[in-house]
């Protein structure tokens, strides 16, 4: 993997002033993955949005770490419920196209 894909969980936690232990407890839980290299800890770039959007339930919000589980879970099956809905809503389009 490259390492400009990579952020440092550091700078990270700096940044947003955020302990490193929230982030490991992610990690521990299952919803964020963490890459350890010989220098530093890391996360991939396209975990960063998630793991914003966690901080921001953890901090701003007070939700334990099972909520945020919780939270994680219906919103990922939400997600897949609505692409499931576009999926079917255009395969009713054909049907509805070729009554005409």
């Amino acid at each position: 993997m490259q390492t400009d894909e990579m952020i440092l969980v550091n700078e990270f936690c700096t940044h947003h002033q955020i302990d490193i232990s929230f982030v490991r407890s992610l990690q521990q839980s299952g919803l964020i993955e963490i890459i350890q290299t010989k220098e530093a800890i890391c996360v991939h770039r396209d975990q960063l949005p998630e793991l914003e959007k966690m901080a921001r339930l953890y901090y701003d919000m007070d939700i334990n770490m099972e909520g945020i589980e919780t939270i994680t879970y219906l919103l990922n099956r939400m997600n897949a419920m609505q692409q499931e809905i576009i999926k079917l809503n255009d395969r009713l389009q054909i049907y509805e196209e070729n009554e005409e």
